[in-house]
């Protein structure tokens, strides 16, 4: 802080900066001196509407900074303007992370998990699961009743897709010979 206000005071504060540089810097250290009343007026003159009515000051400040900077230094390229809006209209397009298609378990799967000691498995069928002799509807429900807590039953007998992937690519490592 002390070298800053060396330099500042042998070239003045914005010796290095361009007159618009200077002019927004200027015009967001006025910004905190602003109050309530006047930051909404500076944001319907920027904006050329009325803020929205409980937003926070914090809000406002950041709405009204945008603008300033924007009007000093140029708003986003049409390249970008695009982009943005083609991920709006498309969320799942291109380059857009898809979700993970969900796990299917075949009739017939053995799901095993140790827990405290004891080992539990977990026989999958058409209609539902089947855990010491007895259906469930969910993997959720026995691991809830293995567990005796909230459980997701996927996650609980390490079906995640994460937890899949880690896995599989650790193993990928591992050659076998």
């Amino acid at each position: 802080m002390t070298t800053f206000a060396a330099i500042a005071s042998k070239r003045g504060a914005f010796a290095d900066m361009d007159k618009a540089a200077i002019d927004v810097a200027k015009a967001l250290a006025r910004l905190s001196e602003l109050t309530n009343f006047e930051l909404r007026g500076e944001w319907r003159r920027l904006h050329r509407m009325p803020p929205p009515m409980r937003l926070s000051r914090d809000l406002l400040t950041r709405g009204v900074t945008y603008k300033l900077q924007e009007r000093a230094y140029g708003g986003l390229s049409t390249a970008t303007t695009r982009k943005l809006a083609q991920a709006a209209a498309d969320p799942l397009g291109r380059g857009a992370a898809k979700p993970a298609p969900p796990i299917s378990l075949k009739p017939g799967t053995r799901l095993v998990r140790e827990w405290r000691g004891v080992t539990h498995t977990a026989l999958i069928h058409a209609d539902g699961i089947e855990w010491r002799g007895q259906r469930y509807r969910s993997l959720s429900v026995v691991a809830r009743k293995i567990t005796g807590a909230r459980w997701s039953g996927p996650r609980f007998f390490g079906l995640r897709r994460r937890q899949l992937d880690s896995y599989s690519s650790a193993r990928a490592g591992h050659g076998e010979g």
